[in-house]
């Protein structure tokens, strides 16, 4: 498996944003968090509640008091910005980016966020193989911290081929058979019968139709026991009201 980016936070200001991207990175799978000179110090109160478990990262997280040094071991970098800095670079997105830093494999790799405010220096975007933009809209491309780092977080996933779904919502219960269906319907027709639900001149008619109605909704097993089970209710309540 390819290794995880560096997520390398350039002069993180606020406490909330810090915690936020640490539940971003441990949601997707990275782990090693690299702080550049932390405005008033590290560690921040507030920073382990808003990473609401995610303290394993904080508790790993290296404080460097430049880019230079934060990135110094690394062989590929990427920097993030939202907007166009001048600068003879390759700019991709999200997807490509982290498609390219998964397949090089054995580099250690890191990925650049800027400040709240200001984002990263054209000096500290220099610094970087390439840019990471974002296809967000002109009127507001504005992102905090953790939403960038969920986004690089979500795609790098991906392309390690580790996006597997926690849970699938496949049926439990195996499809109805013919014969269970064919049971359901006779069950039913017989009940609306009773019912008076329609003339028994025009019963075949509607009871076809009822079939199909039926097969369209591909039922299993447990469906069709749930059914038979209703109806055996309404005319057990019938009968008793009568």
């Amino acid at each position: 498996m390819p290794s995880a980016p560096v997520v390398v936070l350039v002069e993180p200001q606020l406490a909330e944003n810090i915690g936020m991207v640490a539940r971003a990175m441990a949601n997707f799978g990275l782990s090693e968090l690299r702080l550049v000179a932390p405005k008033n110090g590290w560690p921040k109160k507030g920073v382990r509640e808003a990473a609401s478990g995610a303290t394993h990262i904080l508790d790993g997280a290296a404080v460097f008091d430049t880019v230079a040094e934060a990135i110094a071991d690394l062989h590929y970098v990427l920097a993030t910005t939202a907007r166009e800095r001048g600068q003879m670079k390759r700019v991709v997105g999200p997807e490509d980016a982290m498609r390219n830093v998964a397949a090089r494999a054995g580099q250690r790799t890191g990925i650049l966020f800027g400040r709240e405010r200001a984002g990263l220096s054209n000096d500290e975007v220099s610094l970087a193989d390439a840019i990471v933009t974002f296809p967000v809209t002109e009127e507001f491309p504005s992102l905090n911290l953790a939403q960038g780092v969920l986004l690089v977080g979500y795609e790098w996933r991906r392309a390690a081929g580790l996006a597997k779904l926690p849970f699938s919502g496949e049926m439990l219960s195996p499809p109805a058979t013919r014969e269970a269906m064919a049971s359901l319907v006779g069950t039913l027709e017989d009940s609306l019968a009773t019912a008076g639900f329609y003339p028994p001149e025009k019963r075949e008619i509607i009871a076809r139709n009822m079939r199909d109605m039926l097969h369209r909704m591909a039922m299993t097993e447990q469906d069709v026991r749930t059914l038979r089970g209703a109806l055996r209710a309404l005319n057990g309540g019938r009968h008793r009201r009568g």
